[in-house]
């Protein structure tokens, strides 16, 4: 069995494949200089990762027998191409909750005391600035009530913060009373048509002056230039961004050098932790796929 993991980044996450593969099996990764379609030929399992297995790709592989998301979103992957050829699509549901989680609370944390502008007064050799705010008795408007959300709302929480939650059965009237309410707001919604450029400028309008916002989920569902048509008119206090409108995403772009916004590649889900369990269910489906069993996690 010949597994392929298509992903940019993430690449520890190979070698821990590896070291626990079932006899026989081998991963690689796909090198970038060569077309995914020309690389296919006898691969039994894709890993996408963030690559985009279209039609076209899952056409080339005439050997596929599974696509493995090893995380959670799958909305990359032509279903239609798949279901179509009888290839059975799988994903990794809450394995990185708790990491991205903690990284989300860590985000806010680092708005909340402003700490590239408090990195920038240590190189100053200041003292005592810039003045942050307390999150506890502040609003935290969390969207997206999955496992990474409701692990959020629970550290919230204990942090002593009221929290209000929204979901994709929220209406947008619903949306914008927890818009209006929220010091600070959260995303940890899927990307879907409904979710897409759910934070627009109408979204923006419905905030309180100051809010700050953090990004764990995808970053298109945050609509870009709306985002910095607010952070241009200082109605928003400050951005937390592990993902983004393109990856891996152009450090030279402006946005990124504005201080009121934190940027991270897209490793909220990137712990030792959290690998080891994406790994349990990769092996398991594998082991499952070579044994004729039914899988788990599967999406389609």
């Amino acid at each position: 069995m010949r597994l392929l993991f298509c992903g940019s980044g993430w690449l520890p996450m190979i070698d821990r494949i590896r070291a626990r593969l079932p006899t026989g099996a081998t991963i690689e990764g796909w090198d970038r200089t060569q077309p995914l379609v020309g690389v296919l030929s006898g691969i039994d399992v894709l890993l996408p990762s963030n690559a985009p297995i279209d039609a076209e790709v899952i056409a080339a592989a005439r050997q596929l027998r599974l696509i493995q998301q090893p995380a959670a979103g799958v909305e990359g992957i032509d279903r239609d191409a798949a279901v179509a050829r009888g290839i059975p699509i799988c994903n990794a549901p809450g394995a990185n909750h708790i990491s991205v989680a903690e990284c989300a609370l860590y985000l806010l944390l680092a708005l909340a005391r402003q700490v590239p502008v408090a990195q920038r007064a240590f190189a100053d050799r200041k003292v005592g600035v810039p003045l942050g705010i307390e999150l506890a008795g502040k609003t935290l408007g969390v969207i997206g009530r999955g496992r990474a959300g409701s692990t959020m709302i629970e550290r919230a929480k204990a942090l002593g913060m009221t929290v209000i939650v929204a979901d994709r059965s929220s209406t947008r009237s619903e949306r914008d009373q927890l818009y209006a309410a929220s010091h600070a707001i959260t995303l940890h919604c899927p990307l879907t048509p409904d979710t897409r450029g759910m934070l627009d400028a109408a979204a923006f309008a419905a905030m309180r002056p100051g809010v700050l916002i953090v990004n764990c989920a995808r970053g298109a569902v945050i609509d870009r230039d709306a985002l910095v048509a607010a952070l241009d008119a200082g109605w928003v206090g400050g951005v937390g961004l592990d993902v983004h409108w393109d990856e891996p995403a152009n450090p030279d772009d402006p946005l990124y050098a504005d201080p009121r916004v934190i940027a991270l590649p897209h490793v909220a889900g990137s712990t030792e932790e959290s690998f080891a369990r994406i790994c349990d269910v990769v092996i398991d489906n594998l082991e499952r796929l070579a044994s004729g069993q039914p899988l788990r996690h599967r999406v389609a």
